[in-house]
């Protein structure tokens, strides 16, 4: 079993820990395309285009995805901070200095605060009287300590982007009706993923319709 980092942004922090998001897709890359494509060239597997439908050919475009194989574990990278004094030193939740490695100091997750209204630049944080006004560190920056999500891969396919059904739709965390960020036109998860994917990526990846690493997995407690 090998573990490896994956990004997620808030909205889908907050889905996975809801429960609500059990897949993601990412993109493949150009340098793993060539590969698969050299592949079917000798006969080790079918095209692109004519594969995905054959088991086979699954199985052996599986073992290039640079996220992992069924068994293997993700930890999620996520916006975060930690606690510190007035002099930006480290601290526990009890105010009292950490001295040496700050993994042992407070630490707090974007996704999970929020902004009470007028409140601007302070983050209310769960299960404290309290509120954070610093800096927050983005999510490429963190290390394995701080990471509080571990999911466990149970399945990767290989598609195109478009051909997502309504079910996994909602598997990736999209939602029926409006309203929570969905556009006021969705009212399908089918709906809501195409502005899902765009406002991640960008409105000319979703036109691109690019072949995507479908992965599934569960959360592991």
């Amino acid at each position: 079993m090998k573990e490896r980092p994956v990004i997620f942004n808030g909205e889908m922090v907050r889905a996975i820990l809801d429960g609500r998001k059990t897949q993601t897709r990412r993109a493949i890359s150009d340098r793993h395309l060539h590969l698969i494509d050299v592949a079917s060239q000798v006969g080790e597997c079918y095209p692109l285009e004519s594969g995905i439908d054959h088991a086979n050919s699954q199985s052996y475009y599986r073992e290039y995805c640079p996220f992992g194989q069924v068994g293997d574990r993700l930890w999620v990278r996520e916006t975060f901070a930690i606690l510190g004094n007035e002099d930006g030193c480290p601290i526990d939740w009890d105010g009292n200095l950490i001295k040496g490695d700050e993994k042992y100091a407070a630490r707090i997750y974007k996704a999970s605060c929020w902004q009470e209204p007028g409140n601007y630049g302070l983050w209310s944080i769960p299960d404290r009287d309290t509120q954070y006004e610093g800096a927050w560190r983005p999510s490429i920056h963190m290390p394995r300590w701080a990471s509080r999500i571990t999911l466990e891969i149970t399945g990767v396919r290989v598609e195109r982007l478009d051909d997502i059904s309504h079910d996994d739709a909602k598997a990736e965390g999209c939602c029926y009706g409006r309203g929570g960020g969905v556009p006021d036109f969705a009212v399908t998860p089918a709906d809501h993923f195409p502005t899902l994917w765009a406002s991640i990526y960008g409105v000319d990846s979703w036109n691109a319709n690019p072949w995507v690493w479908a992965i599934s997995f569960r959360r592991v407690k």
